[in-house]
């Protein structure tokens, strides 16, 4: 399923040998504040507690490492990201698929937890990585353009030793 919606966004699926890989919401035209309410904010603002429910996982291998992924590739879930979460599983992640590629920002603003964002160019390659903060509205702007960008849990690409470069297998 998901090598299907990568097809749709024009991804060559990665093979590559385990040498090769050992080696928030969008600010952008998806800026996850948009001064539309989404389930979550009217849940956060009403009090009751309805959250929207986490996008289904599929998997994905950073660094020959399998991890768990929701894919965000429309406008709304783009928007929503991980917003209000309050944690999110090791080895979990979301990606976020844009229709083309170019400079991505992204920033925390109603984001609970710190993440690491890398931004993957559309051949599959980690053309960044960067930390983000919760509950901020500084914009991470990609050092290249990209056309993917996977959030994990704060400090989890060092912990794992992935760097820029590597490539990520859909």
């Amino acid at each position: 399923m998901l090598r299907e919606r990568l097809r749709e966004h024009g991804f060559a699926l990665m093979v590559a040998l385990a040498a090769v890989l050992s080696a928030c919401g969008s600010a952008d035209a998806g800026v996850r504040d948009t001064g539309i309410a989404t389930d979550a904010e009217q849940a956060a603002e009403t009090g009751t507690g309805a959250v929207s429910q986490p996008l289904e996982l599929v998997p994905l291998r950073v660094g020959g490492i399998e991890i768990q992924v929701e894919v965000a590739d429309d406008a709304d879930e783009r928007q929503r990201g991980l917003m209000y979460r309050e944690s999110l599983e090791e080895n979990q992640g979301m990606l976020f698929v844009y229709p083309e590629q170019r400079t991505l920002g992204f920033w925390m603003k109603n984001t609970l937890i710190p993440l690491d964002i890398a931004y993957i160019d559309r051949e599959g390659r980690i053309v960044d990585i960067q930390q983000m903060e919760p509950q901020t509205t500084e914009t991470h702007d990609s050092a290249a353009p990209a056309m993917y960008a996977l959030e994990m849990n704060l400090g989890w690409f060092e912990a794992n030793g992935i760097r820029i470069g590597d490539l990520i297998e859909f």
